[in-house]
C-alpha cells in the first residue's frame, strides 16, 4: 500500500531525528499516511514500526476498511490515548505537529504524558514542525493521477458553460459562479476547491474578489479562478475571457500575462529555487512597467490542500523536485479598469513540466 510507503518515509525522518514516535494529528496528514477520510483520526507512528491508529466508537467500521494494515485503538479521547500508548511503549522522546497543536492542547498532551509515567520520566515533545507536509509535497503516481482527473473536471465544467453561452452579459457573478460550481459537481467533483472566484469588468482588478450581485457587461473582463477536488485532491485554474469586443489594453495585458505564465511555465525544472521560477515571470511583467500591479505570488503547490508546498514567489524556499505539483499564476491588476490572471496547474518532471490544465490559454472573446 502506498500509505505503508508514506510511513516508512516519515519513520526513517522520526529515527534521523532521535525520535522514539510521532504523533500525528492533523487530519489530512492522517489520510496521506492511513488513507482515513474521517473527521477524528490520529496515528502514533513508532519508530519499531508498531504503529497505533486511533479513533472513536462512530469510524471502527470505517477504519477497519481505510486502514486495515495498521492496529486501531477506539476511545473517544483519540489523541490523550495514544499519548499514554506511546508512555507504555517506553517512547522517551515523541515527535508532535506544533504548527497544529494549539497551546491548550499542548498543555494538556504535557499533563497526559505526566500521568501516564506515574513519576517516571516523563517524555520529552518534540516538533516535527511540518515533516509530513514536507513528504505531501512530492507526489506519487496515484496522487498525480487524482490530480489529473480533478483537472479535466474544471476543463470541462468550464468548456460546457461556455459552449452553452452561460458566459454573457446580463447574468450576474453569483450566478455564474454556482452554475461552475453545480456543472463540476455533475461531472463527479467532491466539491469545488475554494471558492470559486469570478469578477467581472473593474472587479477582475481584485485578485481575490468574491463573486457579488455584479452584471457582466459587454467589454468587460471575466476572470475565473476555480477547481475541483476528486479522491480529495484539487485542482486550480484561472482563465481570463473578454465578452463582446477586446479592446486594444486588454489584448496588451492579456498577451503580457500570457508571455509571463509562459516564462513561468518554462522555468519549472527539477533543481531549480523557487524565487528563480518567480522570477522569470515576474520579470516580464516588470519589464513592461507593470510591475506594481503583480501582487502576489506566482504560485503554491497543490494537493490534498489547495494551497500546499512549495510556495513559489519571492520569499519562497528550496527547490523544485520531480513530481511536485504547482500552480503558475501571474497577474496584471489595473485599479478601477480590470485585471487578467492566467494560472495553470503543472506537474514537474525530469523533462518539460506536465499540464494539466488543458483549456486553452488563447484570449477568448465571447
Amino acid at each position: 500500500m502506498r500509505t505503508a510507503e508514506r510511513r516508512e518515509r516519515l519513520r526513517a525522518t522520526a529515527t534521523e531525528r532521535g525520535l522514539d514516535a510521532v504523533l500525528v494529528t492533523n487530519l489530512l496528514n492522517v489520510r496521506y499516511l492511513t488513507g482515513f477520510t474521517g473527521s477524528n483520526g490520529a496515528l502514533l507512528l513508532r519508530a519499531d514500526g508498531s504503529d497505533l491508529f486511533g479513533t472513536d466508537g462512530r469510524y471502527t467500521t470505517q477504519a477497519g476498511t481505510q486502514v486495515p494494515d495498521v492496529e486501531l485503538l477506539v476511545d473517544r479521547a483519540t489523541v490523550p490515548a495514544l499519548a499514554q500508548e506511546a508512555v507504555r511503549g517506553g517512547a522517551g522522546r515523541i515527535g508532535f505537529e506544533s504548527h497544529e497543536v494549539t497551546v491548550d492542547g499542548l498543555a494538556q498532551l504535557q499533563r497526559v504524558l505526566a500521568d501516564a509515567a506515574a513519576g517516571g520520566t516523563v517524555p520529552e515533545l518534540v516538533s516535527v514542525r511540518r515533516a509530513v507536509e514536507a513528504l505531501r509535497a512530492v507526489k506519487d503516481d496515484g496522487e498525480v493521477e487524482a490530480l489529473r482527473r480533478a483537472c479535466a473536471v474544471a476543463d470541462r465544467a468550464l468548456a460546457e458553460l461556455a459552449a452553452e453561452g452561460a458566459l454573457r452579459p446580463g447574468r450576474t457573478e453569483l450566478q455564474v459562479g454556482r452554475e461552475l460550481d453545480a456543472r463540476m459537481l455533475a461531472l463527479g467533483a467532491e466539491a469545488p476547491s475554494f471558492e470559486t472566484i469570478v469578477a467581472a469588468g473593474a472587479n477582475s482588478a481584485i485578485p481575490h474578489h468574491r463573486p457579488d450581485a455584479t452584471e457582466l457587461r459587454a467589454g468587460d473582463l471575466l476572470k475565473l479562478d476555480f477547481g475541483a477536488t476528486v479522491d480529495g485532491y484539487h485542482s486550480d485554474m484561472t482563465r481570463t475571457v473578454v465578452l463582446g469586443h477586446a479592446a486594444d489594453w486588454q489584448r496588451e495585458v492579456y498577451e503580457l500575462v500570457a508571455a509571463a505564465q509562459a516564462a513561468g511555465r518554462a522555468a519549472l525544472a527539477v533543481g531549480t529555487d523557487v524565487v528563480a521560477v518567480d522570477a522569470a515571470s515576474r520579470d516580464v511583467i516588470t519589464a513592461a512597467g507593470h510591475g506594481e500591479h503583480f501582487s502576489h505570488g506566482l504560485g503554491h503547490g497543490v494537493g490534498l490542500e489547495i494551497h500546499e508546498a512549495p510556495g513559489i514567489g519571492p520569499s519562497g524556499a528550496g527547490t523544485l523536485a520531480a513530481g511536485m505539483a504547482v500552480t503558475v499564476e501571474p497577474g496584471v491588476y489595473l485599479p478601477g479598469h480590470g485585471g487578467v490572471r492566467i494560472e495553470d496547474t503543472l506537474v514537474v518532471t525530469a523533462d518539460a513540466p506536465e499540464l494539466l490544465t488543458l483549456t486553452s490559454k488563447e484570449l477568448l472573446v465571447l
